[in-house]
């Protein structure tokens, strides 16, 4: 007779960060309208839309492999500005962008109330593409870095998600790390849900506006806000007893 597998109790929690935990786009908003002002440019929502296009195409680029992250961020301010016919450092500025986005440390609903939950039954740590400086401030004053055992930035690892090389930094780093029991929870796709399938792990897909999936890869759960992750571990945990 052939053995009734149990569902999987899961050991290792891996987050991703922005729109995961902390609120990206408040963030993001509150460090731009800094940045224009201390350029002495009014803010607009055009420029808003034309900066997140421009930002997301490098991004992208990078994701694909297509440019360094240094290139994203220290180039992506100059092409933006030029836009407007202003010459400046992009560099220069992607420091003050980095210290106003550093401040940014608004939570998402639900995200302490679910990690303090959690914490104590399974081992949490960030995956997270960025600035290692920024995110752990941000990680730091929002009252969460505490919580997780250790923070993983593509800027330390050389290698960013999806990318499997990635991964691999982050399990051997792992104490008894095992793929089995292992779940990433995060809201890309091409990020989070592409990386724990080029890992081998199981991926928990937040989708808050119920976007269609653009990949051929299908996330193992998908739920559309963070408490749904506590029901679904909890019934994954008495599942397997």
């Amino acid at each position: 007779m052939e053995e009734v597998r149990d569902v999987k109790k899961y050991q290792t929690l891996l987050f991703d960060v922005d729109d995961t935990l902390l609120d990206f786009a408040a963030a993001e908003d509150q460090a731009f309208r800094l940045l224009l002002q201390e350029q002495g440019v009014s803010y607009k929502e055009e420029w808003k839309r034309q900066y997140q296009q421009l930002n997301q195409g490098l991004w992208k680029s990078f994701e694909a492999g297509g440019i360094t992250r240094d290139e994203v961020v220290n180039t992506r301010f100059t092409l933006f500005f030029e836009k407007m016919g202003k010459k400046v450092d992009g560099a220069l500025l992607e420091q003050s962008y980095r210290e106003y986005l550093g401040e940014g440390n608004q939570l998402l609903d639900g995200a302490m109330d679910l990690i303090v939950k959690i914490s104590n039954h399974f081992d949490l740590y960030i995956v997270t593409n960025g600035m290692s400086a920024t995110q752990e401030k941000r990680l730091k004053s929002s009252g969460l870095y505490p919580l997780f055992k250790a923070i993983f930035v593509s800027e330390d690892t050389g290698y960013q998600k999806p990318m499997k090389e990635f991964f691999d930094y982050c399990f051997d780093r792992i104490p008894s790390f095992n793929k089995e029991t292992a779940l990433i929870i995060g809201d890309s796709l091409s990020a989070d849900i592409q990386g724990g399938h080029n890992a081998g792990i199981d991926t928990c897909w937040i989708n808050p506006l119920k976007m269609d999936n653009s990949l051929d890869v299908q996330p193992t759960y998908e739920i559309a806000k963070l408490e749904e992750l506590f029901l679904l571990l909890k019934r994954e945990k008495q599942s397997s007893h």
